[in-house]
């Protein structure tokens, strides 16, 4: 890939991350412009952007770093929208870049076992059928595994996504053992010499302690293929939910053992803020960020450039 292909590649993807992020850049931004335009910053005005900032969820601590970062050294001053959306960009990307990650495939284990998990309607399917897509690109024999087994939608959709990235999909009749299903995908994929086994998971409610029981004993199950098994377990989370987000990364990370996350439908909502909140509060890896619903709307994570469009800012590549 040439240099001009790559600038054009990624100035796509700016504008879909950053159209995708404008519901929360406008509401962030709008509130801020409202404030600063009034008066002279002053201790009142600070705690107001802090209020701003936390209906944005972008989580207590980070809110309250970035009114700080703002105040600093600008009392008594006028302050245009334009200096504090800079200060939200700069504190933001340093909450954001520790945890900025790529999902790192280990060509020595072989197939790399990524279990995908997170509670109905987050996008899990859609997801693993993208990532099959980018997995094949890199030239990778991927095979999929239909283990929401509970919903037969689910099944089909991951049938249709094989067929359109050219990867086998291991599936069973609707309400068959996900645990079993789980056990047959590994062993298959072993025996056909698969780079990368994607394993899908019933849209287990964060509540329901009988569905995170089987989540476990899919896990179980599989470690007796492979003792290292699951390799990255990726927890897909769905971004209009706002805070209860941070509810469904704990239950999962006590349950499966979460090692990575994919935030999806960034494009649907004004909450985009909440993935900084999980930053701040768990440190765990952001792999993938997606806003939309084609093919290439799942990217790799950039804090920064997320940062700036959060803020509404402008790509500066």
């Amino acid at each position: 890939m040439n240099d001009s292909t790559q600038t054009q590649g990624k100035q796509g993807w700016w504008r879909r991350l950053s159209a995708g992020l404008r519901r929360t850049s406008a509401s962030l931004g709008g509130a801020v412009a409202d404030l600063v335009t009034k008066r002279k910053l002053d201790g009142a005005m600070v705690e107001d952007i802090e209020e701003v900032l936390l209906r944005a969820d972008l989580g207590v601590d980070v809110a309250a770093r970035i009114a700080a970062a703002v105040a600093r050294g600008r009392y008594d001053k006028a302050i245009s929208a334009d200096e504090v959306k800079a200060v939200v960009a700069a504190e933001v990307e340093t909450a954001l870049a520790p945890v900025a990650a790529p999902l790192a495939i280990d060509a020595g284990r072989k197939p790399f076992v990524i279990l995908v998990v997170g509670v109905n309607g987050s996008g899990k399917t859609t997801t693993i059928g993208k990532l099959s897509a980018k997995f094949r690109a890199e030239g990778r024999a991927v095979m999929l595994a239909a283990g929401d087994t509970f919903r037969a939608a689910a099944i089909e959709q991951l049938k249709i996504w094989g067929a359109r990235t050219h990867a086998p999909v291991v599936a069973r009749e609707h309400g068959a053992d996900a645990a079993g299903l789980a056990f047959d995908a590994l062993a298959a994929a072993k025996e056909a010499g698969t780079d990368v086994l994607l394993i899908d998971t019933a849209g287990r409610l964060q509540n329901k302690a009988e569905l995170m029981g089987e989540l476990e004993k899919v896990t179980r199950v599989i470690r007796k293929v492979d003792a290292s098994a699951p390799h990255a377990v990726l927890l897909v989370l769905d971004a209009t939910v706002g805070q209860n987000a941070l509810a469904q990364v704990e239950a999962f990370r006590k349950t499966a053992g979460v090692t990575g996350l994919a935030m999806t439908k960034l494009d649907g909502t004004a909450r985009g803020g909440i993935l900084v909140a999980i930053a701040a509060k768990f440190g765990l890896p952001v792999h993938f960020i997606g806003v939309g619903e084609g093919i290439d709307d799942l990217a790799p994570f950039a804090a920064r450039d997320f940062a700036r469009a959060i803020a509404g800012l402008d790509d500066e590549a």
